[in-house]
């Protein structure tokens, strides 16, 4: 395979998954017969309303198309089990490759959720796994147990949990079957897309100076013209409504130990003459998108970007321990880890940085959530603001997703992954609370939210 491909459509209604397996049999079945024939609008009619929105016929039709290009058709699944409660795991075997294929249904078994990606076999845990958080509150550490037991060893999680104007810090260890307290908060993990919180904030920040406008189009900073005369303006990149894809058709993913490294300003621009598609103006999350808006702003003060984040974030909210690189960072760096254990290689980002190439420590992060608190910060109220309606339970911000608790309260939230780390951070600026989780694992986002969602519950409580 010359490119590995995994995408994900990221469903934030969570239910609980019981006898449903004929049902699922039923889907997966259906999937195969459609994905091989090249039926991908009877995949598509499958699809429940939110995943439709979230996913137009032309991307669905663009992403299986790509797919088939990459791995071939499907030759034979095994069902593996139920993950996290929330979707059926299917070890699926193409004509060149074997993904995992991940499905999730709502009530009326329309497939709400899809998850195609490497596969991996798990290591099984051999014993059960030791609670040593005794310095911690007990309900706090048996959260955080609760989450992370199932772990690989050597998962480090540091957490910053922000309420009654203190900020405490909780960090853990999982070494030699136990899950140990470690103080980590100074310690740097790669934050994932997280970082596009900082870009839209550095969007957020030019616009206030009125540097430029949320409306304005990209199109006059770059010295041609994109494909099909397609403009795109600042704000809809911020909050994922350009209609752009998850990611650019010519980054070569082959390399999957750093996908981002190789692609460079030749490529982006070549994207935008040659290959630049977009589909309805609906909420569709797109890594190119917010890698776009990170260089455009660059190009709009004639700077880099990275250098408009140390100028317009790090420096301003003194943020000394946040890089836009992971060279020379040396023990503070903390190593990362694949899901099933193995060491992962730390992501390289260039014209893409803006999607997801900060480094960062809880510590910092946690003066970027103060920051949050204070009602003379404009800049930061405005990427809190509501731009786009996602659903009924969800919209978006600059950057940031709004939720609701399940107290009522809203609250903003973003999370990241890349090869070897998984990050959430939610922030409640009425209530001045937050909660900030970095971890050295990848692909353990579902339970790293589920910590920070319920540590956040907790502080509504107190």
């Amino acid at each position: 395979m010359k490119k590995l491909f995994c995408f994900l459509i990221f469903i934030f209604t969570i239910h609980h998954l019981s006898a449903q397996t004929e049902n699922y049999t039923a889907a997966i079945d259906h999937f195969q017969k459609n994905y091989n024939t090249g039926k991908y609008e009877e995949i598509f009619n499958s699809f429940s309303t939110g995943m439709k929105q979230t996913l137009p016929l032309e991307n669905t039709k663009q992403f299986l198309a790509g797919l088939k290009a990459q791995a071939g058709d499907i030759k034979s699944k095994e069902f593996t089990g139920y993950q996290q409660g929330t979707y059926a795991t299917y070890k699926t075997q193409f004509e060149k490759t074997v993904l995992a294929v991940n499905i999730s249904l709502d009530k009326q078994n329309t497939i709400n959720g899809l998850f195609i990606k490497p596969y991996e076999e798990i290591k099984e845990s051999q014993s059960k796994t030791v609670n040593a958080l005794t310095i911690y509150p007990k309900e706090i550490a048996e959260i955080i147990y609760s989450k992370s037991k199932d772990f690989p060893d050597n998962t480090q999680l540091s957490i910053a949990l922000i309420q009654n104007g203190k900020t405490n810090y909780y960090g853990i260890l999982k070494e030699n079957g136990a899950i140990k307290p470690i103080e980590n908060q100074n310690k740097i993990f790669e934050i994932g897309s997280i970082t596009k919180v900082f870009t839209s904030t550095v969007l957020a920040s030019l616009a206030k100076a009125n540097k430029i406008k949320l409306t304005d189009n990209i199109n006059p900073y770059y010295p041609f013209a994109f494909k099909n005369n397609i403009t795109l303006n600042f704000e809809s990149l911020a909050n994922h409504t350009s209609g752009l894809p998850r990611l650019p058709d010519n980054l070569d993913l082959s390399n999957e130990a750093d996908p981002y490294k190789a692609y460079h300003q030749k490529e982006l621009e070549e994207y935008l003459k040659n290959f630049l598609i977009h589909g309805n103006k609906t909420y569709s999350y797109s890594n190119l998108g917010a890698g776009l808006l990170g260089y455009t702003l660059g190009l709009s003060q004639k700077t880099t970007f990275q250098k408009l984040v140390q100028k317009n974030i790090f420096d301003k909210y003194h943020m000394n321990s946040s890089f836009t690189s992971s060279e020379g960072l040396g023990g503070r760096l903390i190593k990362g880890y694949r899901k099933n254990g193995e060491i992962a290689s730390n992501w390289d980002f260039d014209v893409l940085f803006g999607a997801g190439g900060i480094l960062s420590t809880t510590e910092d992060l946690a003066k970027f959530a103060n920051a949050q608190f204070d009602p003379e910060n404009k800049e930061l109220a405005l990427t809190r603001k509501p731009t786009f309606t996602i659903n009924g339970t969800m919209k978006i911000g600059l950057g940031w997703h709004i939720l609701i608790s399940k107290e009522g309260k809203e609250f903003v939230w973003h999370n990241g992954g890349t090869g070897g780390y998984s990050s959430s951070m939610a922030v409640n600026a009425n209530d001045k609370t937050a909660v900030i989780i970095l971890s050295n694992v990848s692909e353990i986002n579902d339970p790293i939210d589920k910590i920070c969602f319920e540590l956040l519950n907790s502080t509504n409580q107190k």
